[in-house]
């Protein structure tokens, strides 16, 4: 049976740091410049994560604004079992689902812990018949033919404002839940156990989402350099 991620502060397995708690303890003081340097560092990412769930920019603003709310109704009851980041983030994703699901031009909802790796047909990150077969004579399960080089310097054309925008493109094509990971993982910076607790997926999960988004976005990449040789 699939299951729905934790509560806001459910444990998992990583909890308040030192520097949290001092954070927490000002928060509850109602101190000010503590909650303007918690928005200064989080409320650009927050908002988007917010823009995976809902239809529009205004629609995650508002989200992120009713994130910030619930953090100051909240912090009083916070315990500490998970850290302030993964509290913080977890407050957003349900309350961006609420919204999406609530909001009739929403695109679908990617609710990630429905999403079970065991109940999928397997996905290649290759497609098969870039290969030679495995009864080829000479170079069986070889590539057809080479793959493509991205040029003396792969770094630069990476960087490229051009290159850049295909990889955002890529990444907007993919299915909800692989959007999801990929962006917390490779643009937010998020780190594999981050992604879990916070979207309450298994570590299983969360790998081959990445994988299959990772390769889907490769592939793309591939085809915009291929088309500029």
């Amino acid at each position: 049976m699939p299951t729905f991620p934790p509560q806001d502060d459910a444990p998992t397995g990583v909890i308040a740091s030192a520097d949290d708690l001092r954070l927490i303890e000002a928060l509850r003081r109602r101190d000010e410049a503590a909650f303007a340097a918690l928005i200064d560092q989080y409320h650009t990412s927050l908002l988007r994560l917010a823009q995976l769930y809902v239809s529009d920019r205004p629609a995650a603003e508002e989200v992120v604004q009713d994130t910030w709310l619930g953090v100051l109704k909240g912090i009083d009851r916070f315990e500490g079992r998970s850290s302030l980041k993964t509290w913080l983030y977890r407050i957003l994703t349900n309350r961006a689902k609420t919204r999406g699901v609530r909001d009739a031009n929403a695109r679908s909802v990617p609710f990630s812990a429905l999403w079970d790796a065991d109940a999928e047909p397997f996905e290649p990150a290759v497609e098969p018949d870039r290969f030679l077969p495995p009864d080829h004579p000479q170079w069986p399960g070889h590539w057809i033919e080479s793959v493509n080089a991205w040029g003396d310097h792969p770094e630069e054309r990476l960087l490229s404002r051009e290159a850049r925008a295909q990889i955002q493109a890529a990444i907007e094509q993919l299915p909800p839940a692989q959007h999801e990971v990929i962006t917390l993982r490779d643009i937010e910076g998020w780190s594999s156990e981050e992604v879990c607790n916070t979207l309450g997926i298994s570590g299983t999960n969360q790998r081959v989402l990445l994988h299959r988004a990772r390769s889907k976005v490769r592939r793309a990449l591939e085809r915009y350099f291929a088309t500029e040789q």
